[in-house]
């Protein structure tokens, strides 16, 4: 907008290239991230982490008999151990 005022004011027409290559005429993408094999394992180690942590949880929250359930400790893991994975392999897909 104001470059049109200002090509208004002066009394210039705003063609030549300057003009041309003020707009985006394409957008390319990165492609898509590779896989790492290590890192697909660090999660898979990370998962049975999860696993041994919810048996701990459970067997705590009974042995000592707490007053809350274990999903209000367990649920928030899982889930966002499930997002971050999700998010992963969304990212690492074939295209």
């Amino acid at each position: 907008m104001f470059t049109g005022l200002l090509h208004w004011f002066t009394g210039r027409s705003p063609g030549g290239s300057a003009y041309e290559h003020a707009f985006v005429r394409e957008v390319r993408p990165d492609p898509r991230v590779a896989r790492d094999a290590g890192l697909e394992r660090f999660i898979l180690l990370c998962w049975v982490l999860i696993a041994v942590k919810h048996g701990l949880v459970l067997w705590a929250v009974t042995h000592y008999r707490m007053p809350f359930h274990p999903l209000i400790v367990n649920f928030p893991t899982w889930l966002f151990a499930l997002l971050a994975t999700a998010i992963y392999f969304r990212r690492t897909a074939a295209s």
